[in-house]
């Protein structure tokens, strides 16, 4: 499946997954709110055995399926726990 990644500039660490660059049409008016204009980062062919950095490609092609869209958030800081 054709896969098109968009940076955020307003959220560090955060990624739009879309099937068609340039084709926001699926994506919730509030959710780009909060991302901020997207910044078209590359585009891959994805399939379910893709090694991706942050995410799992196949919860990643089923949200593009079901939602046409997937968002991916910068992990989680790790806490630093005092002795």
């Amino acid at each position: 499946m054709n896969c098109c990644i968009y940076r955020s500039r307003r959220k560090v660490g955060s990624y739009l997954y879309i099937n068609e660059k340039n084709n926001f049409s699926d994506i919730p008016e509030d959710l780009l709110k909060m991302f901020g204009k997207p910044e078209f980062a590359f585009e891959f062919d994805l399939t379910e055995d893709k090694k991706l950095a942050q995410s799992d490609a196949k919860l990643v092609l089923q949200n593009l399926k079901e939602n046409g869209f997937f968002l991916q958030l910068p992990p989680p800081e790790d806490i630093i726990k005092a002795d």
